[in-house]
């Protein structure tokens, strides 16, 4: 029962997620938001009086940063009630959240440009909170109802169930665009027709619906027995539970070990001396981690419009429904060849090889394709855009989630005291998140808009290699291994 629920999980949120790049292209969760920027039903609404159909850089920037930042804020907040209130209370919250947020998405208040703006920019940042305190809450969960021999197998299930949920919103975005463009039969080169305005609301708001149905399963969870039994000091009411959800006694559950009192508990706060001996390392290691993939994930993303553009067909030539048909559809084949595939690599393999290993592998095998592809790019890619090219640049996103974008989540929540778990998840989480900010934003704007130009594309693939091999060195150097231990064992 615990996995299908965390299963549900991680399936709604990122179809919420992934909704987003109809609306915008550089959504903080989309895989492909180059793929957009001049074709979207949003853009063309409110842009009409631009020919090009461009958003400005500034306004591009904000919307994305109020989302990720959103997403810091949740990680923080969430985390750190989870471990003060509980994790099943804190859950449902979050998810309420993310449903309420996407709705407002939806109905953003008028359709003047900047109004409209404004308001989705509001409803964004509430989405990226719930997002955000989404991520420590599963991934703690999962870890503390699940045994040692299968625990990295059923974190890494739950995670990858976006990678279904990226495939579920292009289906969801091709049907709903399908099913307008086939209504209106829009002339590209006319003005965009009003209908456009309630497409893309309509699909951010499709997005609520998985999510709602969830919550039921969530309020009927009952606390974790580790949370019960090592935060709340109650062991009672933490085998009844258990009992309750499993018919099986604690001893069982607990590592098949029984599971008692310390009859010291430690008292030591958060961020103390003895916190920072004990644990400052093992944090340091996950918060670097996740925070140097996302700046590669995230970055990456400023260039693609030139790598991928002439499989989107000549511009303009389509309607707006058309051209959102298009982009919907390259991510769903990518979401088939490569983004579920690693994550289900990572399922399969995260428990025989363990988390340390496989998050070293993704990282070297990234920088390896990243300066395999960025040193020739000016000399010999740049005119050479074929599938030998698309089949390497794939691999990058193939090892992300067969590599570091998976175990990042799933480390963290298996280091530290039952207490601190929740927090020191989303203190990583957030760091990672940072990272996008820097990657995304901040690459945005130092680049000035010149990300297209063969040397500026060159010099970002090999800065992300590099920053890869430093993924590489902080991994080895401050990730221990948490395979085949108790969540105890761990943290001792």
């Amino acid at each position: 029962m615990v996995p299908l629920q965390g299963h549900h999980h991680r399936w709604h949120g990122p179809l919420l997620r992934r909704l987003r790049p109809l609306l915008h292209p550089s959504h903080p969760q989309a895989p492909w938001p180059h793929l957009l920027p001049k074709t979207t039903p949003s853009h063309r609404q409110y842009n009409n009086d631009d020919d090009n159909f461009v958003i400005r850089r500034h306004v591009d920037s904000v919307l994305l940063g109020v989302a990720l930042l959103g997403t810091v804020i949740g990680q923080l907040v969430f985390g750190r009630l989870g471990d003060r209130i509980g994790r099943r209370r804190v859950y449902g919250l979050s998810l309420m959240v993310m449903v309420l947020s996407a709705l407002g998405c939806g109905f953003s208040i008028c359709t003047s440009p900047s109004c409209v703006l404004v308001s989705l920019g509001f409803f964004r940042f509430l989405l990226g909170v719930g997002i955000g305190g989404d991520y420590p809450l599963s991934a703690t969960i999962m870890s503390e109802f699940a045994n040692k021999r299968t625990r990295g197998s059923f974190i890494a299930a739950v995670f990858s169930m976006q990678g279904f949920g990226i495939l579920a919103s292009s289906i969801v975005t091709m049907a709903v665009c399908g099913i307008f463009n086939a209504a209106s039969h829009p002339n590209p080169k006319e003005k965009t027709p009003s209908e456009a305005d309630v497409a893309w609301r309509l699909i951010l708001m499709l997005g609520a619906i998985p999510a709602a149905m969830t919550y039921y399963w969530r309020m009927m969870m009952p606390e974790t027995a580790r949370y019960t039994a090592l935060v709340e000091l109650n062991v009672q009411q933490a085998t009844k539970d258990m009992e309750k959800v499993l018919d099986v006694s604690l001893s069982q559950i607990a590592e098949d070990e029984s599971l008692t009192l310390p009859q010291d508990p430690p008292s030591y706060p958060l961020f103390s001396k003895q916190f920072l001996r004990l644990h400052g390392r093992d944090l340091f290691g996950c918060s670097a981690s996740w925070f140097l993939v996302d700046v590669v994930f995230y970055s990456s993303n400023l260039f693609q419009s030139q790598v991928y553009g002439k499989y989107l067909g000549k511009k303009y030539e389509s309607n707006v429904y058309e051209d959102a048909i298009h982009v919907a559809l390259l991510q769903a084949i990518v979401a088939i060849c490569s983004t579920i595939p690693g994550y289900w690599f990572t399922v399969y393999f995260i428990d025989r090889i363990g988390r340390r290993k496989i998050q070293m592998m993704g990282f070297l095998v990234m920088a390896l394709v990243y300066f395999a592809i960025g040193i020739p790019y000016a000399s010999h890619w740049q005119d050479h855009i074929n599938a030998g090219f698309m089949v390497l640049y794939g691999l990058t996103f193939f090892f992300a989630n067969f590599g570091p974008n998976t175990t990042t989540f799933i480390v963290p929540a298996e280091l530290f005291p039952a207490r601190f778990r929740s927090t020191c998840h989303g203190i990583s989480g957030a760091t990672g998140k940072v990272g996008a900010i820097i990657g995304a934003v901040g690459f945005r704007w130092t680049s000035h808009g010149q990300t297209e130009h063969p040397k500026a594309v060159k010099t970002l693939l090999v800065i992300l290699g590099g920053v890869c091999l430093l993924g590489l060195a902080v991994t080895y150097f401050f990730t221990p291994e948490t395979n085949g231990r108790s969540l105890e064992e761990n943290e001792e």
